[in-house]
């Protein structure tokens, strides 16, 4: 079991552009079930969380029935956000807090930090994000939604080529900084 933010980001290190749009993304050709793919990714995810952000643009973006079957959670203060019939809890507060409850509905396998930057971290800042993984495509987008939005330090672990991306996964370089 292992907190994970898995993402993608722009060559400057931003997860949404200025507009909110995820298009330069979502144009690229990944292969899912390649080298740091979501398929098998998915696969290894027992709950997850993100922040209100990113839930309101899969709203805009994925209608109608909720799109993970894990437990799902949301880091707002408006708990009314949530859509009708999407199983999601919401949580405000210490992310310290919630994530016991997290690892609790992952039930032995891994915790999604989806994100945006705010939320991973957060979850950076209190040492319970045990690596990121990271698909860069090949654009810059001049701004946006960092990536992570605090300094950290991090080790390179693994890489591969995956369609038009560069995947990597990084762990803590500083000790304690993973889930006790």
């Amino acid at each position: 079991m292992a907190t994970v933010y898995f993402t993608a980001s722009s060559l400057d290190g931003y997860i949404v552009d200025e507009g909110g749009s995820l298009d330069w993304l979502t144009s690229r050709t990944i292969d899912p079930d390649g080298p740091f793919g979501y398929g098998e990714f998915i696969k290894s995810v027992g709950a997850l969380v993100m922040g209100s952000a990113t839930y309101e643009w899969i709203v805009r973006n994925q209608p109608g029935a909720w799109t993970y079957e894990q437990p799902s959670w949301v880091l707002t203060s408006r708990p009314h956000l949530i859509a009708e019939g999407h199983p999601v809890q919401t949580f405000d507060g210490d992310v310290r807090d919630v994530h016991p409850k997290l690892v609790a509905d992952a039930a032995g396998k891994d915790v999604w930090v989806v994100g945006g930057g705010d939320v991973a971290a957060q979850f950076v800042e209190a040492g319970l994000v045990d690596e990121m993984i990271v698909s860069y495509t090949p654009c810059s987008l001049g701004g946006g939604s960092p990536v992570l939005p605090i300094r950290s330090e991090w080790v390179l672990a693994d890489t591969a080529v995956n369609g038009e991306f560069v995947c990597a996964r990084w762990t803590p370089a500083q000790p304690g900084l993973g889930t006790p």
